[in-house]
């Protein structure tokens, strides 16, 4: 199968519409409720500390500039480690695939069609993600480019409706939030911003054109994204307020319902829900892609085509599973996840670091010791 190639311009557009994903269903109820008005606080923290992240993402993706994640695994741990830690990355992608099936199921079904079982919607979409599979990432990557100005133009269209509808009384009093809700807020942030990053070294640095402009892209894209998501929590809780804004499932469409524009323009939030259901798409899109390609890789299977349909077919069973209700959702997004993506996204590459770090070293030591040993030859035969 020939290799792919996505130009930077693309992969600032996928790494923006990615670092939103789910995050925009989910994350204003999710860190209200501890932060409660300081969320936003929260979440700003949050982004500048993802900067981080992203740093260590690209500093261990320089090191193998050939490779994508799932082969440098395997590359600087061993054909033996190196699979078993793929292996794991790849059950985090499959199983996180799944529950953005489940999430555009249970969100359709409560929000719009209550009607229609979640497995229809799960099935729709997932012949979507299996398509563009199928189709490459250079063409994920050009429908990505137009999403991208219309997700834009409706959430600008957002802002300004329900801009008028803002109470700052809903924000105050400031910075009353106690460290230790802080903290779990900012964690819990990152864990479904920037921590699935990692995902993106699937696409670099081997599957773009322009490695340095991508690494900007790469910090563009999130930064933006993360402008996205503050935006939304802000408007969130004063708009909403902060005790409504934790006990909604979903506040953001929440907040798409209230839109009233000279009481003839309403209800129009079926048009806002296009703008989740794309970045959902994006995100579903790679935790998808991620397991296929990696999963052929670790078989040596040269093209990963034959592998789309039997792990679609298991990836619409599991989103059936993988949460019995919402309440089981929620507690799994707040409490399990944050440490289960911590491992395998954040310890994982700083242990391939680690690694190749103390393999350069040696290797420097060898070479330095070499010319030494032949002057001593070169001295003892004079």
């Amino acid at each position: 199968m020939e290799k792919e190639i996505i130009s930077s311009r693309q992969f600032t557009i996928v790494t923006f519409l990615y670092s939103i994903g789910t995050a925009i269903l989910i994350i204003p109820s999710s860190i209200t409720g501890a932060a409660k008005q300081d969320a936003w606080i929260a979440a700003s923290i949050g982004v500048l500390l993802s900067l981080l992240v992203i740093k260590l993402f690209l500093t261990l993706a320089n090191q193998t500039p050939s490779l994508n994640f799932i082969e440098a695994n395997e590359k600087i741990l061993g054909r033996f480690f190196g699979k078993i830690t793929a292996i794991c990355f790849l059950i985090l992608t499959f199983l996180s695939a799944g529950e953005l099936l489940y999430f555009i199921g249970i969100f359709m079904k409560t929000e719009v069609m209550p009607e229609t079982p979640t497995l229809a919607f799960a099935l729709l979409f997932s012949i979507i993600i299996m398509y563009a599979a199928y189709l490459g990432i250079e063409t994920f990557a050009r429908s990505a480019e137009i999403l991208f100005p219309l997700f834009t133009f409706i959430f600008i269209f957002f802002v300004l409706s329900i801009t008028p509808q803002i109470t700052f009384e809903n924000i105050q009093p400031l910075l009353e939030a106690t460290k230790a809700s802080m903290f779990y807020s900012i964690a819990r942030f990152m864990s479904i911003f920037s921590f699935p990053l990692i995902v993106l070294l699937m696409l670099y640095p081997t599957g773009v054109n322009v490695q340095p402009s991508a690494q900007k892209g790469l910090y563009i894209g999130a930064i933006f994204g993360g402008i996205v998501l503050v935006t939304l929590i802000v408007l969130s809780i004063l708009v909403l307020g902060p005790e409504n804004t934790a006990s909604r499932t979903f506040p953001s469409y929440a907040l798409a319902q209230r839109i009233s524009i000279g009481n003839f323009l309403q209800r129009i939030e079926i048009i806002m829900a296009f703008m989740w259901i794309s970045s959902i798409y994006i995100r579903t899109f790679m935790y998808f892609y991620t397991t296929v390609v990696g999963l052929a890789q670790i078989l040596k299977i040269k093209d990963h085509r034959p592998l789309i349909i039997p792990m679609g077919i298991i990836v619409i069973g599991l989103s059936q599973i993988v949460h019995p209700d919402i309440v089981h959702s929620t507690n799994y997004n707040n409490e399990i996840w944050p440490i289960f993506s911590f491992i395998f996204t954040i310890l994982l590459p700083i242990l391939l670091l680690i690694v190749v770090v103390i393999r350069n070293r040696k290797s420097k030591a060898q070479n330095n010791e070499t010319p030494q040993q032949e002057t001593e030859n070169d001295n003892q035969k004079v």
